[in-house]
């Protein structure tokens, strides 16, 4: 039977030329102009009139904005077409988070350094961005050179160029990309996520991380120190900057690195896993807390566990954390216990473990039941 083909973004570096890079500043420079009056149309529309402005209204004033300023005219007309449609994205949250009683952000306006993205929405023939022969060519900017890491899977849909510190990348995602289901182990496990050790696994074994924003943080220091007392808008300080964020950016990367090997061994090893609902954005208000939690990524780790599951086909459910390191493992009984309390002994039956792995049982044994029993 054919399998059926998943939705997958690859990523690969450009070598744009100097011409190249130029115009790629500008049109991001052009779409975050767009983004900022947008958000300033809407803005304007509801205090001064009552009225709210759709997508589509401001989506039809691109062409008189082009005929008032020619300028515009440099960027795909799509490109602008997606922009308006970020921000019409951004007030369906702000609303969706009213509605639920969060705490909402109103969309705000992007500085120069906040806005670093735009996208093609359309690849072929008769889109603004295509491949040709190794080339990612895009309308209005030309043929750029691709640094290809990896073999490009299924039907190309959407190009999204983004600058980072260290160069321009673009972003496709692929329609119909192939999985590659993995033999069976006939195994299951429930991870219990934590600081003292990232992750504890049901039968045990425990998964370490190094801390990587805690061993960079005097590296850090010292290059926010630089850009500090720089003076603002000299080329030194600019410079500073570019180093201040390749430090940030490798944090990034090597926390990026730790999550996507420690999710393929997961899903190498198990038919079935089993983890925690965990609700981050709360989690992280404990000032305590905060710092470790945010280094950790435990969201993004699940988000990345999810989709290596569907590209192995394996499952992955999440379960209701509540109770699992207080219930014990081995009878059922509630043994309680505070945050600092690192080993659980139960007087009733005699279990003696980790509190990291008991709750990874339990989380296991409350998967298994949320299924039914079935493996």
């Amino acid at each position: 039977m054919e399998q059926q083909g998943i939705r997958k973004t690859y990523q690969y570096k450009l070598k744009p030329t100097p011409e190249q890079a130029h115009m790629l500043e500008r049109t991001l420079m052009l779409c975050r102009h767009v983004y900022n009056a947008a958000i300033g149309e809407r803005r304007e529309a509801w205090q001064k009139c009552g009225v709210s402005v759709s997508y589509y209204q401001q989506k039809a004033e691109l062409p008189s904005i082009k005929e008032a300023m020619p300028e515009y005219s440099e960027v795909n007309s799509q490109v602008l077409q997606d922009v308006v449609l970020r921000v019409e994205r951004a007030f369906q949250a702000f609303l969706r988070r009213v509605k639920a009683d969060e705490r909402p952000s109103y969309p705000r306006f992007h500085g120069r350094n906040r806005y670093a993205s735009f996208t093609y929405p359309q690849v072929g023939e008769h889109g603004g961005a295509r491949l040709d022969n190794g080339f990612l060519v895009l309308s209005k900017i030309g043929r750029i050179a691709v640094r290809w890491s990896r073999p490009l899977e299924g039907t190309p849909k959407t190009v999204t160029i983004r600058r980072e510190a260290d160069g321009w990348y673009m972003s496709i995602s692929c329609a119909d990309a192939p999985i590659h289901p993995l033999p069976s182990t006939g195994q299951e496990t429930g991870i219990d996520l934590g600081l003292e050790a990232f992750a504890t696994l049901s039968n045990g074994t425990r998964i370490f991380h190094p801390g990587w924003y805690r061993k960079a943080e005097h590296v850090l220091k010292t290059a926010q120190r630089r850009v500090s007392r720089r003076k603002q808008g000299s080329n030194r300080r600019g410079k500073a900057v570019k180093l201040l964020a390749k430090a940030h950016q490798k944090v990034r990367r090597q926390r990026l690195d730790f999550h996507h090997k420690t999710a393929l061994r997961l899903v190498r090893e198990s038919d079935t896993i089993y983890h925690e609902e965990l609700q981050t954005s709360n989690m992280v208000r404990n000032h305590h807390l905060a710092k470790s939690i945010s280094d950790a990524g435990w969201a993004a780790f699940l988000t990345i566990l999810s989709f290596k599951a569907v590209w192995a086909g394996r499952r992955v459910m999440a379960v209701n954390p509540a109770y699992t390191s207080q219930t014990c493992s081995g009878c059922g009984v509630m043994v309680h216990k505070g945050l600092s309390v690192r080993w659980h002994s139960c007087t009733e039956c005699g279990t003696s473990l980790h509190r990291d792995h008991n709750a990874a049982k339990n989380i296991e044994r409350a998967g298994q039941a949320r299924r039914g029993g079935v493996a």
